[in-house]
């Protein structure tokens, strides 16, 4: 089998940032994977799983209830590392493309306050292990990464 994508990029030189991590075409549709990178790989704590989880919840509620990007987001959740997240999107896209999308949500998650949408037994399979704190420690993290985003946090490494 071929080494995946993914499984190419130089883990040891990626910095925390927002990257194209591939497109692909259906007919004429065109959909953007981005990296959300939120951790150094290999260099730093991963994403606690409390954390990861209510920023999950609230992540793809805001995504798929946004007035603009909502019907353009296909998929947000995270990724197996637990360094960061995927975010798939209709179109053919860039980094700042989505950079205020992003910002927009950053604000969102660090006001809510209220209950995590979705953590109820009915909803989740593990509805119980939340963390809203954590969840907005994180967010508060990258979104200032992506504010001082230069090339080198927009771009996977060569």
């Amino acid at each position: 089998m071929e080494k995946i994508a993914s499984f190419q990029i130089d883990h040891l030189r990626l910095l925390p940032g927002l990257y194209v991590s591939r497109k692909d075409r259906f007919g004429q549709t065109v959909l953007t994977t981005f990296d959300l990178r939120f951790k150094q790989p290999n260099q730093e704590p991963v994403i606690d799983m409390p954390a990861l989880h209510t920023f999950e919840h609230l992540g793809a509620t805001f995504l798929r209830s946004h007035e603009t990007w909502g019907n353009r987001i296909v998929y947000f959740g995270p990724m197996g590392c637990r360094t960061g997240f995927y975010l798939i999107a209709e179109g053919s896209l860039v980094p700042n493309d989505i950079l205020p999308l992003l910002d927009e949500m950053a604000s969102w998650i660090l006001a809510f306050d209220g209950p995590i949408p979705g953590a109820s037994p009915a909803e989740c399979g593990n509805w119980s292990e939340q963390n809203l704190n954590m969840a907005k420690w994180e967010m508060r993290r990258y979104r200032d990464t992506l504010k001082n985003a230069g090339p080198e946090r927009l771009n996977y490494p060569a």
